[in-house]
């Protein structure tokens, strides 16, 4: 995206309060316009000085456009302003928007430090050219355009040498622009790179303390700045020299203006009000190119801030695969009875290998399905689809009767409760984070979903029970209460279907056993999708799917599945563990990593 682009998408972006960016330009105009008419009137009022005429008119036309010019600038001040902070709030919400609603495989790509960066710094960018605009680029630009014309028509000597001083500024700026354009998109890209760097080392600040990496976290954060400040620094040498030059072209100028003007003067050719007016135009002229050139340098560097948030806002060509395209068909999560088919699906991840190849399988209502294979086999990509994280490349996931791709994303999300290995917690109340799922639930509600999943105890413990702020992911709770505030979230929202991956991972034995008959109890007439690595997680399970480099290469139940000799009684075998989860006389009960 060109950088006149990239300024002309900002500016549309204004287009929900057309009148008031009209008024506003208008204003911007207004003001211009008195201040090209103020040297001509100081001009006159010199000439009326010197030859003894009358300078009423002009002192009173030259008052009324400085009341105009106060009032319009007053305006212009305080509603660009507003103007400006409305909408900056307004990119930074629909930034937002759009990125929480990207996939999973787009947020690992480009990591949270990266995207916070580029919304907010984006926002903020916008908020000072649009500023930027209304205040100083439109009235500046209106003043370089009319004001040669206005000089030429007084006098072409003297316009003249304002021409070759506007040229000289839009030569200079425009080599800048050509030498400096793609080094402070580079400049840009190692900010957000030492943004990632401070959010992954924050985040995981406890892993930093236990390892005692202060050293050598500090000397690689050290090695990013450094690299920023070598992509940098040519580029504030260049805007340095282009300073230099207008500012000596400025100055030589308006002494070349004086001088010529004297010698006009003394030929009779023109008035001393004339050589004033002029000398007027060009301070006027200096300004208003300087305006014009601190607007070019903040746009050069504005610009790929912006680019990148553009492209946070668009649809991703390149994501475009992995993105489901949503319908507005609703699905009705309250009268769905959980009935899922899988019929011949098969999905790759763009560029890569990995994915799932002609997954078939059928749920009944009521079903409980325990997904089991290596790291890496396709089942988390499995329960991926079924969600709608991404669309499948071929076949069709079928719920109730209706092929997910017809139904709205949002509404096979409401269909479904989950609970992650990760709990992802909110850094908010322990209610709030029950709430997620059910935003109206009342507290009688929520003191029930966290009792079955036995965490109300530990709950009413904690200074200001449910009020208690659980810290940054949660970090706040040890790992098992972490995972049964994640438990009690999914009690709560009450979804036809559940989806456990690894839901009691982080539980000792006493606790995942109460949790087991909770969950027993949620299953109930609820169509159930564990991926599991402990046996006592899938043993009552009604079908188990075997998973292998994205294939399902068994399916029954565990009973079937430990005599057939195949790949997961071998998973059974390398845990020690008999079918019925007696221990051997070798050694010891051990969980088989299924």
């Amino acid at each position: 995206m060109s950088l006149l682009r990239v300024y002309w998408r900002s500016l549309r972006m204004l287009r929900s309060e057309t009148r008031l960016s009209c008024l506003l330009a208008a204003a911007g105009v207004g003001i211009a316009g008195v201040q090209l008419l103020e040297p001509i009137l100081f001009g006159h009022v010199i000439d009326a000085l010197t030859q003894r005429g009358s300078m009423a008119k002009s002192l009173i036309l030259w008052s009324g456009l400085g009341i105009f010019n106060a009032i319009a600038s007053v305006f212009l001040a305080v509603m660009a302003d507003r103007l400006a902070h409305r909408n900056r709030l307004s990119a930074l919400a629909q930034a937002f928007d759009h990125t929480i609603k990207r996939p999973h495989h787009f947020h690992l790509n480009r990591g949270s430090g990266k995207l916070v960066r580029t919304i907010l710094i984006g926002s903020d960018q916008l908020f000072m050219l649009w500023l930027s605009f209304f205040r100083e680029h439109l009235s500046s630009f209106v003043s370089v355009l009319f004001l040669v014309p206005i000089a030429i028509t007084m006098n072409p000597k003297l316009a003249s040498l304002l021409f070759v001083l506007a040229a000289i500024y839009t030569v200079a700026n425009t080599f800048i622009i050509s030498r400096t354009h793609a080094r402070q998109a580079e400049v840009e890209t190692h900010h957000q790179e030492i943004a990632g760097r401070l959010t992954d080392v924050v985040s995981n600040v406890s892993i930093v303390q236990s390892y005692v990496r202060f050293q050598e976290e500090k000397v690689a954060l050290q090695d990013h700045i450094r690299t920023l400040l070598r992509a940098q620094y040519p580029v504030l040498t260049w805007w340095g020299i282009l300073s230099v030059i207008t500012r000596v072209s400025s100055t030589l100028a308006l002494m070349t203006i004086v001088g010529v003007g004297s010698f006009l003067v003394a030929k009779m050719e023109i008035t001393p009000g004339d050589v004033v007016t002029f000398a007027g135009f060009s301070t006027l002229l200096i300004s208003r190119l300087d305006q014009l050139s601190g607007f070019l340098a903040r746009a050069v560097s504005q610009a790929p801030a912006l680019r990148n948030l553009f492209e946070l806002m668009d649809p991703d060509k390149s994501m475009q695969k992995e993105e489901p395209k949503d319908t507005v068909r609703p699905l009705n999560s309250t009268a769905l009875k959980g009935c899922v088919v899988f019929d011949n699906v098969s999905f790759r991840y763009p560029g890569r290998t990995s994915g799932v190849s002609r997954l078939s399988f059928r749920v009944k209502p009521g079903q409980s399905v325990a997904l089991v294979g290596p790291s890496g086999s396709g089942k988390t990509t499995c329960l991926s689809l079924l969600q709608r994280v991404y669309d499948p490349d071929s076949g069709r996931i079928v719920v109730d009767g209706r092929d997910l791709s017809d139904c709205s994303t949002t509404a096979v999300r409401e269909s479904i409760g989950a609970v992650f290995q990760e709990a992802g917690l909110f850094n908010r109340s322990i209610l709030e984070n029950i709430r997620v799922g059910r935003p109206n639930a009342t507290l009688e509600e929520v003191i029930h979903a966290a009792k079955r999943a036995e965490a109300h105890e530990f709950i009413v413990a904690k200074p200001g029970g449910y009020d208690y702020v659980v810290g940054e992911r949660g970090l706040g709770l040890s790992g098992g209460e972490r995972q049964r505030i994640a438990i009690a979230r999914a009690i709560l929202k009450d979804a036809p279907i559940l989806i456990f991956d690894e839901a009691t991972s982080a539980l000792d034995n006493e606790t995942e056993q109460k949790i087991q008959l909770a969950l027993e109890h949620l299953r109930e007439s609820k169509t159930t999708f564990s991926i599991a690595h402990r046996l006592s997680t899938i043993a009552n399970s009604d079908l188990i799917l075997v998973f292998d480099q994205g294939e399902i290469v068994e399916a029954g139940t565990f009973d079937e599945l430990a005599a057939n000799g195949g790949m997961f009684s071998r998973l059974l075998q390398a845990g020690q563990m008999k079918t019925h989860g007696e221990t051997t006389a070798t050694g010891p009960v051990l969980e088989p990593a299924l």
